[in-house]
């Protein structure tokens, strides 16, 4: 199952927990989310919230990149958060597999 890292950051005025806008559409997301995960077989590894730099790490597995992106598309329209954050994915390996890999190179 691939794995992927979600980096988001916002900035000190579009902070949810200082910009009530923000907050509320972030709220609304959150109670949806769960459901979302299911319908796209996506699991919610962890998050993490870095407060004094307005950044978030969210870690997912998926089963395949497409379903990790209508998982993404659908989140985007119910809360519009691309208003507001801005996103980066990454596609992340263990470092089980990575090793793996090193080995297996030539």
């Amino acid at each position: 199952m691939p794995t992927f890292l979600e980096i988001s950051r916002h900035s000190p005025e579009n902070c949810p927990i200082y910009n009530e806008k923000v907050r509320k559409i972030m709220m609304e997301g959150f109670d949806k989310l769960e459901g979302l995960l299911k319908k796209h077989r996506v699991k919610m590894v962890g998050g993490w919230a870095v407060t004094t730099e307005h950044l978030m790490i969210m870690v997912y597995d998926a089963p395949s990149l497409e379903a990790f992106e209508k998982l993404g598309m659908e989140w985007e329209e119910i809360t519009g958060a691309g208003a507001y954050f801005t996103c980066e994915i990454k596609l992340a390996y263990s470092l089980e597999e990575a090793m793996k890999m090193i080995k297996q190179a030539r």
